[in-house]
């Protein structure tokens, strides 16, 4: 039996057991993939407070991960597969049929991109359709690329981009990108960047050596063109990881898990935190205070109910 078992070892779940561990709460994490979630395919940050000179993705999990299990957090690999309540107590179902039970649970899976949903996408992911610019860029050397979307995630990994390809379109439904305005200004003053702007993707196309082209259709005049390209990097959004408890918390239309202020959800010992979260700005420093929060109500719960 553990106090608190967090599922996901991104930057609120890292950050929920360093709080969780040093209440000398027995606390688990468990991540199916690599520790840092997203932070991990994330070249450089410079908006995390502490770090004016930015620091790597990789560096700043692997210091999250150290910090959190300097106070006795145990992690765990493995894929939570469902939840469930058995009066207060919580238990968990992982892939290998195993089941562990705990006092409450931080929900901190995060999100995954948002596919594109067109004609080419699936025959050639891993073969010039990527939503991985730091995974993947080095594949790329000397070539023409298309990044789709216009927000910050689109433009600074197009921004990468360009240290590897030859150049880079950004294709955007709009006249303007969405992506603040210092990320912006970078994009406009590369030289190797191109926007294409009113048009989304209609079509990737390729053949046995992988992607040739994508066709994109202008929104404004409908009319069709096909950008000669060997990759695709798609940037349009982000889909919550709400599987393991969408039947036994509250959720709105979009799939995010519904939590009040103190990030407690709908289900009794229960907290969410962090991307797969409903709030209005998914950061890695709001995701920070998402897990820490996350951590001090667990506690609470702990102490009124056991």
């Amino acid at each position: 039996m553990y106090d608190v078992i967090i599922i996901g070892g991104g930057p609120a779940g890292l950050t929920a057991g360093l709080y969780t561990s040093r209440a000398r709460l027995k606390s688990l994490l468990i991540e199916k993939g690599f520790l840092g979630g997203q932070v991990m395919t994330t070249e450089w940050i410079e908006n995390y407070p502490g770090f004016e000179d930015g620091i790597s993705g990789v560096e700043l999990s692997q210091k999250m991960e150290k910090q959190a299990t300097k106070f006795g957090l145990e992690i765990m690999q493995g894929s939570v597969t469902g939840v469930s309540l058995d009066g207060k107590t919580k238990k968990v179902k992982l892939e290998d049929g195993s089941e562990l039970e705990a006092k409450s649970i931080i929900l901190a899976t995060g999100s995954n991109p948002k596919p594109l949903s067109i004609k080419g996408e699936e025959e050639f992911r891993g073969r010039g359709v990527s939503y991985c610019a730091t995974c993947d860029a080095a594949f790329f050397k000397e070539s023409d690329l298309a990044v789709i979307g216009g927000g910050d995630s689109a433009v600074e990994e197009g921004i990468f981009l360009t240290k590897f390809a030859k150049t880079v379109y950004i294709v955007h439904r709009r006249d303007q990108l969405r992506a603040t305005k210092v990320v912006q200004e970078r994009a406009f003053e590369n030289p190797k960047i191109k926007m294409v702007w009113d048009s989304v993707p209609e079509e990737i196309v390729g053949d046995a050596t992988g992607v040739t082209s994508l066709k994109i259709k202008n929104v404004k005049t409908g009319e069709v063109s096909e950008l000669k390209v060997q990759g695709v990097f798609i940037y349009i959004g982000y889909n919550p990881n709400i599987d393991p408890v969408k039947d036994i918390i509250t959720i709105n239309e979009s799939n995010y898990a519904v939590a009040n202020e103190n990030m407690a959800t709908s289900g009794n010992g229960i907290f969410a935190a962090g991307d797969v979260r409903a709030k209005p700005l998914k950061q890695i420093a709001t995701a920070v205070g998402d897990g820490a929060t996350a951590a001090i109500s667990a506690e609470k719960y702990i102490e009124e109910n056991f």
